[in-house]
């Protein structure tokens, strides 16, 4: 099975400059992972969205690379069965003419 988050978007403290530190701006996260499923070892796409913003709003990463890597983790350890994840964290509004981006890939 693949699930895929698509656009999640909720305002979150990221970054490294001072008034990244000082007020949330918008992120969106995109999130697709492959699984073996089973009957007792689903995995709950709204669970997964839960521990997803509660990660970045606790931990306030400085970077994204950290971001990354802490949601990895996080969610490969809830999630076992999780056989490849790729995640994507987006900063739409840091840079007036782009969004800026950063994503990466694991198999398990």
């Amino acid at each position: 099975m693949t699930i895929h988050i698509e656009d999640l978007t909720f305002d979150v403290i990221i970054g490294l400059l001072d008034f990244e530190q000082d007020r949330p701006q918008r992120v969106i996260i995109n999130l697709q992972t492959t699984y073996d499923y089973s009957d007792d070892a689903f995995m709950d796409y709204a669970d997964i969205v839960t521990l997803i913003q509660n990660e970045l709003k606790e931990k306030r990463y400085t970077l994204l690379e950290n971001a990354l890597l802490g949601l990895k983790e996080l969610l490969s350890s809830h999630y076992p069965q999780i056989q490849t994840l790729s995640l994507k964290i987006s900063k739409p509004d840091i840079l007036a003419e782009c969004t800026v981006s950063l994503s990466k890939t694991w198999n398990f």
